[in-house]
């Protein structure tokens, strides 16, 4: 069975525009796809996803890919 962990972290991003973007994210976190997983977490001025994924990595690249094109647009709308 393949694994894979990927972090991406975005930098310089205040704790108010962090919740946010985390709560417009919470609807998609519901139901996400079989072996995919996804933890955020704030960390001082950082904004960090955590995906991990198992078997099919061309689904966890294709969320990843999902997820970031989310919140680039949930920070467009913040700003």
């Amino acid at each position: 069975m393949l694994a894979c962990k990927v972090r991406v972290t975005i930098n310089n991003i205040s704790a108010q525009k962090a919740q946010a973007v985390k709560s417009a994210l919470e609807p998609d976190n519901v139901n996400f796809p079989e072996n995919l997983s996804l933890q955020i977490e704030n960390v001082d001025d950082k904004l960090v996803f955590i995906f991990q994924g198992q078997d099919n990595m061309k689904k966890l690249i294709a969320t990843i890919d999902e997820v970031l094109e989310h919140v680039q647009v949930s920070l467009k709308v913040i700003e």
